[in-house]
Order: structure tokens, then sequence, then C-alpha cells
């Protein structure tokens, strides 16, 4: 709970108080991240890769408006988009989804290249920026809310010699909430 949870809540702040949220990728830190957002009364749109039924089920499980592809707008334009899938191609397509003024933050450890995109995706001054140093302030306040919710975690564990495995089940979007490698 803590790394994912902090990363969530750490682009939740970076993010603002957006009415509406979209989250791309729907693993450890979304699956925390969308039940801060419900708590704070922010509508959340989920987005998947195409294919995974089981992860959108999850999203709407945990209160999602409006669950879809990673390839398709949703029905109005967002506050604020997270990206939490490490797929630099996620971030024209975010924009794409957001209102002007509004905010896409890439809260993921790591990111494919962001591929060349239309400066008007940009325009109206939209903001992409990356969550990536946890403070203090985050922890505290992340632990402070997490209690009063209170936060559920879903998680997968695996042996540490079937790291891979799980590697793999990630990969292919088969593994619901978090991977946990245990010794």
């Amino acid at each position: 709970m803590l790394c994912a949870g902090l990363i969530g809540y750490r682009a939740l702040r970076l993010a603002g108080d957006a009415p509406l949220l979209g989250l791309c990728g729907f693993g450890a830190a979304a699956h925390i991240a969308i039940q801060v957002a419900r708590y704070r009364g922010q509508q959340v749109y989920v987005f998947t890769k195409p294919g995974d039924i089981a992860g959108r089920a999850f999203a709407r499980e945990l209160g999602a408006v409006w669950v879809s592809c990673s390839d398709t707008l949703p029905p109005e334009p967002l506050n604020a988009a997270l990206i939490f899938a490490p797929a630099g191609e996620l971030v024209p397509a975010t924009l794409r989804s957001t209102a002007k003024g509004d905010t896409v933050v890439c809260a993921g450890i790591h990111m494919t290249d962001i591929p060349s995109f239309p400066y008007n995706i940009l325009w109206e001054e939209r903001v992409v920026r990356s969550a990536a140093n946890l403070t203090r302030r985050d922890w505290g306040e992340f632990l402070a809310i997490a209690a009063k919710i209170p936060v559920r975690t879903t998680i997968s564990p695996f042996a540490l010699n079937d790291a891979n495995e799980a590697q793999r089940q990630l990969r292919d979007a088969k593994i619901k909430g978090a991977a946990v490698l245990v010794p």
C-alpha cells in the first residue's frame, strides 16, 4: 500500500481537485488512487489497455463512473488525468481527453518515449507533468486519509522465484490490483 498508495496520492495532489478525473492504467497505484478520489468526491473515468475486461470490471467495482479502452475518448472532457501505465503513447491520447487548462500527470517510475504530437492538443494551457518525489507531507496526508476511508488493497502474491511470471501477468493485464513478491 505504501509505494503504490503514495505515488497515487502524490499524483492526485499534483492534479488538484479535478471534478472529472481520468486514470490510465488500472493496477497497483490506480486501484488505491480511485478510492481516495471517490472519497474526495471526484468522478473517476478509467482507461485500460484494449482487452482488459477484468481490469474494467474491477474499476467499476471500485466506483468508476465510466470505463473504456485507452484508445477511446471519454464522453466529456476531463479536468485531469493520471497515467500509471508505462506507455508514452498514452500522453497524447490523454491530452486529447482533457479540457482547456487542465493537467496530465505521468506517475510511473518508467515510461516509454512520448511520441511527437500536434501542438493543438497541448495548446490552451494544458499541462503535462511528472510525479516522482514523495514528501513527508504526502506520507502524513495519505496515511491519515487511507485510515479514514479506509483504503483496501487487492494483491496477487508471487514467490520471489516467480518474479518473471508476475511480470508476464502484469504485462498481459492478468493481475487484479497489485502483484506482490514474497520471499
